[in-house]
């Protein structure tokens, strides 16, 4: 069921709020794209990454008209346009859009990008405008007006054009019960949760041929093996764990009963063609 009115108005300030602070603090430090982070992207993809597995499934960006949906502070919306896409950026907070056109502007492509903010649920583009709809981490934000999100984002993209998502999931209710009980602290606005399977279902309606590849067994340990974020200016050592973790997690995440562990799945699929 879709939210009252009041009760959009409460979600989307605080979220804005939540991201202006976020926002505040990360442009501290706004520096050009790693050109090591800029040929891992770029070159033949790892796709026992999720990150690189996205880039895998959307394949050549040259030319490629891009929506960027919840592109908080640009980073990745600066990387499509380096790799050859228009890029068109949409975010709540107004500090990570300020953020987004800096971080534009260093990277030298401000021609190749425009930054709109708006909530999703009331921005105003055209339909059959966006080759691809990318969504990082954006749609668990969006639970309570996900079926209409869904349909909003399959009227913007062309016929046949690719909505790919990445999101954190709970398809098992006990790793999830146990994860919360592990002392680790996790920024989160209020609304927010991993995606259910039932969550998926109401994106199928929309994307019929949408299809689920789970990560993030093992790897969540990345956050104590990699504390800094940062895998490609991180000690060899450190990255060969990280890489055996994501190895195994792709191969184990690939088998029945056990696909139902992962921490993040990255969706994708396609408008269907007229």
């Amino acid at each position: 069921m879709a939210q009252s009115e009041d009760s959009r108005q409460e979600r989307w300030k605080s979220e804005a709020e939540f991201f202006d602070e976020w926002a505040a603090e990360a442009a501290q430090d706004v520096t050009p794209t790693d050109p090591l982070a800029l040929r891992r992207y770029s070159s033949p993809l790892r796709r026992r990454f999720h990150q690189e597995f996205c880039f895998m499934v959307m394949g050549s960006l040259k030319g490629k008209a891009v929506l960027d949906v919840g592109c908080g502070d640009g980073s990745n919306a600066v990387l499509l346009a380096q790799l050859g896409a228009s890029v068109t950026g949409i975010d709540i907070s107004p500090k990570a859009i300020a953020l987004a056109w800096e971080r534009a502007k260093i990277n030298g492509v401000k021609d190749s990008v425009r930054f709109c903010c708006s909530p999703l649920e009331t921005a105003d583009f055209s339909q059959n405008s966006f080759d691809i709809i990318w969504g990082d981490f954006i749609l668990h934000h969006l639970i309570a007006e996900l079926d209409g999100v869904a349909r909003q984002l399959t009227e913007w993209a062309k016929p046949g054009a690719l909505l790919l998502f990445r999101e954190p999931v709970n398809f098992n209710n006990a790793l999830r019960n146990l994860r919360l009980m592990l002392p680790v602290k996790v920024d989160a606005t209020p609304d927010e949760r991993p995606l259910e399977p039932a969550d998926v279902e109401i994106v199928r309606r929309h994307i019929p041929d949408l299809q689920v590849r789970p990560f993030n067994l093992l790897a969540r340990l990345n956050r104590f093996v990699i504390p800094t974020k940062n895998y490609e200016r991180s000690a060899w050592p450190r990255r060969a764990v990280s890489n055996s973790l994501a190895t195994l997690d792709y191969l184990l995440l690939a088998l029945p009963g056990i696909n139902r562990l992962g921490g993040t799945a990255v969706m994708y699929g396609h408008r269907r063609k007229a």
